[in-house]
């Protein structure tokens, strides 16, 4: 097994344009965590935003996802890919400098809202074309990777984002993400058309010879977006696994923007507590997924996978709300290692269940109706949670909520094998086809 995992990946390493897409993502996602911690100083202590303005940042985020994550789907299968991702870096680097002339929140939010709505065509975008350019086999370790780089930003963001922000302004960190940017866009400049053509040809030769009469058929946005949804419920995997990733993640969302409340009562004079439970929770994912790797068996696994994650982090987000005020760093940091190994495990197998159990003409349009539903979440769950945690406290809620993932975790375990039963896409697909005819 371990061999098989290691010439996966060197396999999968050589693949030129999958590492050079990997190389960008790398340099977009930690831009990102210097932009984050850079905008949250910036309003919270510089502008001394409150509450509700606060709130906003992420609801403004998500609304995008909400309006357009499933339009951003269909064009991601229909617009090509890379002019698509590339065009999105360059909108969003020069954004990323128009929040440097931002003078409040008012100004602030919809520069916000514009690079949100880029991120909702981007991530569809690379998912479609990480689908079509990786072969069937190294499908698990593509989004592994794509995980450890997300997962391992965690890590090094709230470390190495603090001490840049010791050193520079946040206008200086804010600076850096669009350097991120460019060098992201510049990496996806060195791909050529004729290469990634060639790569999907060689994968998949059979839609490569049909490719010319397809497109000769002007198919409708509608269509496509009816065929992609359709596809969704006629597949069990898939429903089931996105109907129990929006339960889960609604709750997880709720509290996500509230551990600052917690920590102000549990760790009152440790300010730096917060950031080392971050840090806990990514070297948790990250030690997860390199796991996960020896201990890919597809959709057999995906029961167990999401019923332990479930469960971890329900602990891990309860515990946190029993912890006593003026305790010690050491529960903090291992309920933050649970945190982790559970979002790691929940994380890499929703992904790759995602990509595994759909063919490549839909991935794009199948993630942007994933991430519509996430959207929604994003844009409802902070704003109940900020509104839970005034009502009865951070510690309280976070012990109601921690409850709800635990019991979705034993739920998923009693009904797994039921419940992500494996099914035949080929079979669905036509099921698909003959559904959405004449539409």
């Amino acid at each position: 097994m371990m061999g098989n995992v290691q010439a996966g990946f060197s396999g999968l390493l050589r693949n030129k344009i999958f590492t050079r897409i990997y190389a960008a993502y790398t340099a977009a996602t930690f831009g990102d965590w210097f932009d984050m911690l850079a905008i949250q100083v910036l309003v919270g202590y510089r502008w001394e935003a409150g509450p509700l303005m606060l709130a906003l940042i992420p609801v403004t985020n998500a609304l995008p996802s909400v309006l357009l994550g499933s339009l951003a789907g269909v064009a991601a299968d229909r617009i090509n890919q890379l002019k698509l991702m590339r065009l999105c870096d360059l909108l969003t680097a020069v954004l990323t400098l128009l929040i440097l002339l931002a003078p409040n929140m008012l100004w602030l939010l919809p520069v916000l809202t514009l690079r949100a709505t880029l991120s909702t065509f981007l991530i569809p975008a690379q998912q479609s074309l990480t689908r079509s350019i990786v072969r069937e086999d190294q499908l698990f370790q593509a989004t592994s990777l794509n995980g450890f780089v997300n997962q391992g930003s965690k890590i090094a963001g709230p470390l190495l984002g603090g001490f840049a922000l010791a050193l520079l302004t946040p206008e200086w960190c804010i600076l850096l993400n669009a350097c991120f940017r460019m060098l992201s866009l510049l990496t996806l400049l060195t791909i050529k058309k004729a290469e990634v053509e060639f790569k999907k040809a060689g994968l998949n030769p059979a839609s490569s010879s049909s490719s010319a009469p397809e497109t000769a058929v002007d198919t409708s946005l509608r269509t496509m977006w009816l065929e992609g949804l359709s596809f969704i419920l006629k597949t069990r995997l898939l429903l089931v696994t996105l109907l129990f990733g929006f339960v889960a993640t609604t709750a997880i969302q709720m509290i996500d923007f509230q551990f600052t409340s917690l920590f102000r009562e549990i760790a009152p004079l440790k300010e730096a507590y917060l950031s080392w439970m971050v840090a806990a929770a990514g070297i948790g994912a990250v030690l997860v997924i390199a796991v996960l790797n020896r201990w890919n068996k597809g959709a057999a696994g995906y029961a167990w996978k999401f019923g332990a994650g479930y469960g971890l982090m329900g602990i891990a987000v309860g515990g946190l709300g029993l912890i006593p005020t003026g305790s010690a760093a050491f529960p903090i940091l291992l309920l933050g290692f649970g945190l982790g190994v559970g979002n790691g495990l929940v994380v890499v197998t929703f992904n790759y269940c995602l990509q595994k159990e759909t063919p490549p003409e839909m991935v794009g349009r199948v993630f942007g109706i994933q991430t519509s539903l996430l959207g929604v979440v994003m844009f409802v769950a902070p704003l109940l949670g900020g509104l839970l945690v005034e009502r009865i406290g951070p510690g309280t809620t976070f012990v109601y909520l921690g409850g709800v993932i635990g019991a979705l975790g034993l739920l998923v375990l009693a009904l797994g094998k039921v419940l992500w039963r494996a099914e035949t896409a080929s079979v669905v697909r036509s099921d698909v086809e003959r559904t959405t005819e004449g539409v």
